[in-house]
């Protein structure tokens, strides 16, 4: 339990006083052997005239009073220094020069103060450098989106206007006309979907968790993904060594966390004619792994791989439909589900690893 910090100021005020009084005393009493005794003609003198003036009680009581001023302002310079190093550091602080820092030199209260003033301004400092964290990530989230949004937009109106203007020899190109304009919509429509669903995840989105083999759902997806393997093809191996790893999970949302990873792994891994859908025991983790062997990526990439909207190619993944959300949305989801995701990539293949808590 921590002893009361008022007390400790009292006390150590208190003790200020006394040693000041008692050095005062002390320094009388020696004054007066030294003036008397010692026969020491100025002291003499000065005695004397108090003396003769005032008495020896006031002598004496104006002798210790003055001294005692002095030893006060002697012994407590240090700590009228450290005050006055204190208040500096509060102005600073509130002028917004949050790095400045009170040294905290004294194990008492205004050592205390000092330390709790620093970790105020240090809270402060966060609060504000998150505050304009977030501040630049909603621009940057606005022009992000505006600019995805834009360019299917543009063309879905370019096309519809030169239907609208009757600018087309036939109904052949009439109908690709309207197939772009139909595709762009329907890139449009999943890029605002993504848009909603990252909002949705980043906002602490409520789960419905109940027990979930997760052997059983990759095995379940690998046989659903399995058109989309021999159109692209390339072979799913599903690779698990437990029957079952038991976790608490909310099934619709973390199988979108793996349709994501597993469609990624179709789209850029074709070239490897393969990709392993893996699961294993380590501890109390359960770690899935979709791997494929595609050409790698760029280390400079891995550590951007799960903020919004980066693409590692940015005209390929534009081609190909990709909104740049999906890897962020899964590691929202992700971490909801108290896991964690990552990413590696070489010359064995890339892979993206998820870890969740076993239930048993």
């Amino acid at each position: 339990m921590n002893p009361n910090p008022l007390f400790g100021l009292r006390f150590k005020l208190l003790m200020l006083v006394a040693l000041s009084l008692g050095f005062a005393g002390c320094t009388a009493a020696l004054l007066y052997v030294l003036a008397v005794q010692f026969d020491i003609s100025i002291l003499n003198a000065l005695t004397w005239w108090f003396y003769e003036r005032f008495g020896r009680s006031i002598t004496l009581a104006f002798a210790i009073l003055a001294l005692f001023i002095v030893y006060l302002f002697v012994f407590s310079h240090g700590t009228i220094r450290y005050l006055l190093r204190i208040t500096q550091g509060v102005g600073e602080i509130a002028e917004g020069r949050f790095d400045s820092r009170i040294p905290v030199r004294t194990g008492d209260e205004l050592g205390v103060l000092a330390d709790r003033i620093n970790g105020m301004s240090e809270r402060l400092k966060r609060s504000i450098d998150e505050e304009r964290r977030a501040e630049r990530a909603k621009t940057e989230l606005v022009t992000n989106v505006s600019h995805d949004l834009r360019t299917p937009l543009t063309s879905i109106v370019g096309y519809l206007g030169l239907i609208e203007q009757d600018r087309y020899r036939d109904e052949v190109e009439l109908r690709y006309y309207t197939g772009i304009a139909y595709d762009k919509a329907l890139r449009l429509q999943g890029l605002i979907n993504d848009l909603f669903e990252y909002t949705r995840t980043s906002g602490g989105l409520h789960l419905r968790l109940s027990p979930l083999n997760l052997v059983e759902m990759l095995g379940q997806l690998a046989v659903q993904f399995r058109l989309q393997f021999e159109q692209a093809g390339i072979e799913g191996v599903p690779i698990f060594a437990e029957k079952e790893l038991a976790v608490a999970a909310d099934g619709d949302k973390l199988v979108r966390v793996f349709e994501n990873l597993i469609d990624n792994a179709i789209r850029y891994g074709k070239d490897g004619g393969r990709v392993d859908i893996r699961a294993r025991r380590e501890g109390t983790e359960a770690v899935a792994e979709i791997v494929n062997y595609g050409e790698p990526l760029p280390a400079s990439a891995i550590p951007l791989l799960f903020d919004r909207f980066y693409r590692v190619e940015q005209s390929r993944a534009r081609h190909s439909g990709g909104s740049g959300l999906g890897l962020a949305i899964a590691k929202n989801i992700v971490e909801l589900h108290g896991g964690a995701i990552s990413a590696s990539s070489g010359a064995g293949g890339t892979a993206f690893q998820v870890r969740l808590p076993l239930t048993k």
